[in-house]
């Protein structure tokens, strides 16, 4: 059985804790299902009475979730055209080598890894309150803040998993805007690194009812000699809604984590993924 949070609840939870991190008791599932018709057209994006874009669900209607597409980063990023510095290079080599990453340890992720996992993302516009919630399920059961007041980066931001968001509209893409990440997580599954120099630019386009385009920007002189870009196309699940999941940091079945017969790969024993 999942246990469900309505989209009334979680509102009324953001705006009680919104510097905080909310934590879920957890209960794994299975991924949910976007719903894409492969020769239906999907209807056109669906809009406010001003004609302004909804960047999720219609309110009043299930919040509904965006998935990625096979939940994985292939051709997400070419590495082979990534201008990375010597030891950015090594470092790369050797995480995928090894794959233990962050987040299938609990960690939350920033950025683009926030949306690959196979449960989907919801995003909660809050115009009221000028800002924009990005919940996830996966191992972090967390949330990330955008800040749509047009305020600029703090001076000195003490570096989190999430960094330090602020976005805007440029027709009908949202633009998104992030310092001041710590190091503690990966951007995608394939372990690109970046230090705490690094700064993100996401692009989201939703280019009809049912698919969105997510362009993701990174810059990081410290790392890379010319900016990396990657592209996914995500689905949207109009009947999904975020479920509790539990992720134990201090995991008491590792068999389901770590691969057996290599001990540096994650298992792929479980039907539960992170």
């Amino acid at each position: 059985m999942q246990l469900r949070l309505t989209a009334g609840v979680r509102r009324v939870l953001a705006v009680a804790v919104l510097t905080a991190m909310p934590v879920f008791t957890v209960l794994a599932a299975e991924a949910p299902k976007a719903t894409i018709s492969a020769t239906t057209p999907a209807p056109p994006a669906p809009r406010d009475a001003n004609g302004k874009l909804y960047i999720s669900g219609v309110p009043g209607q299930k919040p509904g979730l965006w998935i990625a597409a096979g939940t994985a980063n292939i051709g997400a990023f070419d590495d082979k055209n990534i201008a990375f510095k010597p030891w950015a290079k090594a470092l790369y080599d050797a995480r995928k080598n090894q794959s233990l990453e962050p987040h299938t340890r609990c960690k939350p992720s920033g950025g683009f890894r926030q949306f690959l996992t196979p449960y989907g993302v919801e995003i909660l516009d809050m115009p009221e309150m000028k800002q924009i919630l990005i919940f996830d399920v996966g191992g972090p059961h967390s949330f990330r803040t955008i800040y749509m007041d047009g305020r600029p980066h703090p001076a000195e931001v003490e570096p989190t998993y999430y960094g330090h968001s602020i976005g805007h509209w440029e027709g009908d893409t949202l633009v998104i805007d992030t310092t001041g990440y710590n190091t503690g997580f990966w951007f995608d599954r394939t372990g690109l690194p970046y230090t705490e120099a690094v700064h993100t630019t996401e692009y989201l386009t939703r280019l009809d009812q049912n698919a969105m385009d997510y362009r993701f920007v990174m810059t990081d002189p410290q790392t890379y000699d010319a900016p990396v870009e990657g592209h996914i196309r995500l689905s949207w699940g109009a009947d999904e809604e975020l479920f509790e999941y539990v992720c134990q940091q201090s995991n008491y079945a590792p068999e389901l984590m770590v691969d057996k017969k290599n001990l540096n790969s994650v298992g792929k024993s479980s039907r539960i993924i992170p």
